[in-house]
């Protein structure tokens, strides 16, 4: 009882000063073993929040770790892997939706700076579609699997009822290299192609294909690679 009495003034104390003070005084461990007191209610989260930092070497270590990583790190279950995660996604979605505000999207950085936000917390290949009005703005942007190979494969047929969908002038594909070299491969290049001509049967102009790895990103229109498509 005692111990509990002790862990429960701590997390109220905790808790207080985020609340009165923000995080920026927190040190890592302490900004985890707060955000652990939502997935656990009653153990010591402050030692937990030491094993993920040991583990995963540092805090962007621990948010972009996947969750059978998390689980392997005794006292992380089910509910705090998930909340470690979702606390990653949820931040991936609103620098997507606070990056360009409003602004449309012409080029290949405006692009790059809007999608990036997608990439940096995935641990395996993954593909999104971006989906832009008449004006160039962002309509929505959909994601469309993860996988080893994930441009290989997208299916042209999803990517068609998207645009459908939303009603898209045009379409920005981007994937990720886990491999940390953003250059297309010959998979890419080929299954772009297809994409491309696919789209331009239903009127939408597939504008360009981003390929992000290790925080940068290459643009395939940019590069020539549609010139001959």
């Amino acid at each position: 009882m005692g111990d509990e009495n002790v862990h429960a003034g701590h997390r109220a104390r905790l808790k207080a000063r985020f609340r009165d003070h923000g995080l920026e005084s927190f040190s890592d461990i302490e900004a985890l073993e707060l955000l652990l007191f939502y997935a656990i209610p009653r153990a010591d989260t402050n030692e937990l929040a030491h094993a993920l930092l040991a583990r995963f070497k540092d805090f962007r270590g621990v948010l972009e770790a996947d969750r059978a990583a998390l689980e392997r790190v005794p006292g992380i279950g089910d509910n705090a892997a998930t909340l470690l995660r979702l606390v990653t996604a949820l931040n991936g979605r609103y620098l997507r939706a606070a990056a360009t505000r409003g602004t449309p999207i012409r080029d290949s950085e405006a692009a790059g700076a809007y999608l990036l936000p997608q990439f940096d917390y995935r641990s395996g290949e993954c593909s999104v579609l971006l989906c832009l009005d008449t004006a160039d703005r962002v309509i929505d942007c959909h994601f469309l699997g993860e996988g080893t190979t994930a441009m290989v494969g997208v299916s042209a047929r999803e990517l068609v009822e998207l645009a459908l969908r939303d009603k898209a002038a045009r379409v920005i594909l981007a994937h990720n290299h886990v491999s940390g070299v953003a250059l297309p491969s010959r998979a890419d290049v080929e299954a772009t192609g297809r994409i491309y001509h696919m789209l331009r049967m239903i009127g939408v102009e597939l504008t360009d294909h981003l390929i992000f790895a290790d925080g940068d990103f290459v643009s395939m229109r940019d590069s020539g690679h549609f010139a001959g498509f």
